[in-house]
């Protein structure tokens, strides 16, 4: 990675074949239209506002480029929209392929259970927050890496808009709401943000506490979804290698593992008159 990458736009991961074939597509025309123009990449970029070497990364598939760069894109070559009207497809694919799967089945989901138990749920997390989340992975990743993680993780939160609203229940450990990622701040905005959410009527958001001395997520962080024709998907991080599963035996294992955690835990009210005291400690 060799240029910045803050305002032209993201990399293609590696293995993302709908993403490459997008990018390749957007690249073809745009280098087919600056050729019939007679511009040099040069002096595309510069009427763009673009580096000469931005422009040869789109056509060669190798970028994902921003909305306005397609918009410039149209205005400079005179195309009447044909760029922009690509937006919604480069859109799709401007987040990492792994998000782009878990948000796929969240959107299909009509219902979610999740024990989590070193961070807040992806789906809970404000953008500051999940800015200091990803910030402090290790090894260090590339600002470009952290910006489209970010984008990534707001980008589900579109789940909780849906006119049919899936039931969500978030079981979180005492912990996650207690260490103060990106500092005592963004946590108090964060907390903020849980008891919001957890006046929704589709959303419920329980707290294990630390005290309790039976526990049957010991095994770490698991996750139920299911959809409309009946059919499950599961991941416990401590079975079957951490891999979703569907097998009816395999998912049996992990439903009740969140049943128990469920009952185990505060209860919903009582979960959040827990995260109105942590905010007042703060």
């Amino acid at each position: 990675m060799t240029e910045a990458t803050g305002s032209d736009g993201w990399e293609i991961e590696p293995g993302d074949e709908q993403g490459a074939a997008v990018v390749a597509l957007v690249g073809r025309l745009l280098r087919a239209r600056r050729e019939a123009g007679g511009l040099k990449a040069s002096e595309l970029g510069s009427a763009m506002g673009y580096g000469e070497g931005i422009i040869y990364k789109v056509e060669a598939g190798a970028r994902i480029p921003r909305p306005e760069f397609l918009d410039k894109a149209d205005e400079v070559l005179k195309t009447g929209g044909l760029f922009g009207d690509m937006k919604p497809a480069v859109a799709e694919i401007r987040y990492p392929k792994k998000v782009r799967d878990i948000a796929q089945m969240e959107a299909k989901a009509v219902e979610l259970t999740a024990y989590w138990n070193h961070n807040l749920h992806g789906l809970l997390q404000t953008a500051e927050y999940a800015q200091a989340l990803i910030s402090m992975w290790r090894p260090v990743l590339a600002p470009e890496t952290i910006e489209r993680g970010v984008a990534g993780r707001v980008a589900r939160k579109s789940v909780f808009e849906r006119d049919l609203a899936p039931s969500l229940s978030f079981i979180q450990e005492e912990a996650t709401l207690r260490r103060p990622i990106g500092g005592k701040m963004v946590l108090r905005r964060q907390l903020e943000h849980l008891l919001e959410l957890g006046q929704l009527r589709h959303v419920e958001i329980q707290v294990m506490p630390t005290a309790r001395e039976d526990h049957a997520g010991m095994s770490g962080e698991m996750e139920v979804l299911k959809f409309r024709d009946g059919t499950a998907i599961g991941r416990c991080h401590g079975l079957y290698a951490g891999r979703p599963v569907s097998d009816l035996n395999q998912l049996r294992v992990i439903e009740l593992r969140c049943g128990i955690i469920r009952a185990q835990a505060l209860t919903p009210e009582e979960s959040l008159a827990f995260i109105e005291q942590v905010l007042g400690e703060l």
